[in-house]
C-alpha cells in the first residue's frame, strides 16, 4: 500500500467534480451528532471489510447512504476521516470497580480477550497498524491510542501502589506490558484460543512479580501454576 491510498491528501477538488455526478438518491445526510455516527461507523466497516486500499470516500458514502460532498464538509480527506473513526473505534474499557486489583484486573483482560476474539477489531487493528507505519499522522494515533488503552490498567496499578499493595520500587510501564502483551502475541502471532483461566493465570504471574500484597492477595495463584496449552486455531 503506497500513497495511492491518499491517506492525508486532500482531494477535494476531484472529489467536488465527482459529487456532482452521483446519483440523486445518493441525498446528503442531514447533520448531526447521529449522521457522525452514521459515516463512521460506515467508514469502519469498510476498512474492516475492504483493507486500506479500498478505503475510499465513495466507498464510505455509499455505506452510509451519504453523498461524497456531504463527507467532505466534515472530512478534508480520506486521512481525516480514518483517524476520526479509528479514534471513536478504539475507546478504552472503563475501570471497573468490582472488588480488590486481582479481581479488578482480570476484569480488564478478559474483555480484551473478548474484544480481540472477535469481529471486526482484529481486523481493523490489523490494518490500522500497517498503516501506521506508512503515515506519521496515524503513526501518532496509534500511540495515542494504545495510551489510552493502558490507562485503565495503569490506574489500577497505581491506586494500588499508593495504598502500599504494591512494592513501592516496582515498574508500573513493565508491569501494563506484561499484563497487556500476552493476549496479543497469542491472538495475533500464535493465532491460538485463549483457555478459561488465561487473564487469571497472567494476572497472577504478574502480581507476584511486583510484590502485590492486597486483600485478594491470598487468591494469587489460585488459577494454577501449569497450564495446559490449547490446540493451536486461527480465529480469523
Amino acid at each position: 500500500m503506497g500513497r495511492s491510498a491518499g491517506l492525508g491528501q486532500p482531494d477535494s477538488d476531484a472529489s467536488a467534480r465527482d459529487a456532482a455526478k452521483e446519483p440523486a438518491a445518493r441525498q446528503a445526510i442531514a447533520r448531526g451528532a447521529r449522521a457522525r455516527e452514521r459515516v463512521l461507523r460506515a467508514a469502519l466497516e469498510v476498512l474492516a471489510e475492504q483493507g486500506l486500499p479500498g478505503f475510499t470516500m465513495e466507498a464510505v458514502a455509499h455505506r452510509a447512504k451519504a453523498s461524497k460532498a456531504t463527507l467532505y464538509r466534515r472530512w478534508a480527506s480520506q486521512g481525516s476521516l480514518l483517524i476520526e473513526a479509528m479514534d471513536q473505534g478504539f475507546q478504552p474499557f472503563p475501570v471497573p470497580a468490582t472488588g480488590g486489583l486481582r479481581t479488578n484486573l482480570i476484569e480488564l483482560l478478559t474483555r480484551f480477550e473478548a474484544l480481540v476474539s472477535s469481529q471486526p477489531f482484529p481486523q481493523l487493528l490489523a490494518v490500522f497498524i500497517d498503516a501506521a507505519e506508512r503515515n506519521p499522522s496515524l503513526a501518532s494515533l496509534q500511540v495515542e491510542l494504545t495510551e489510552r488503552r493502558r490507562e485503565p490498567i495503569r490506574r489500577l496499578l497505581e491506586q494500588a501502589q499508593h495504598g502500599g499493595e504494591i512494592r513501592a520500587a516496582a515498574d508500573l510501564d513493565l508491569a501494563v506490558d506484561l499484563l497487556a502483551s500476552p493476549a496479543f502475541y497469542r491472538r495475533f502471532i500464535a493465532h491460538r484460543a485463549f483457555p478459561s483461566d488465561y487473564a487469571s493465570a497472567v494476572v497472577d504471574h504478574v502480581l507476584a512479580a511486583i510484590g502485590f500484597s492486597g486483600p485478594d492477595q491470598h487468591d494469587v495463584g489460585s488459577s494454577g501454576g501449569k497450564r495446559r496449552s490449547s490446540p493451536r486455531r486461527s480465529t480469523r
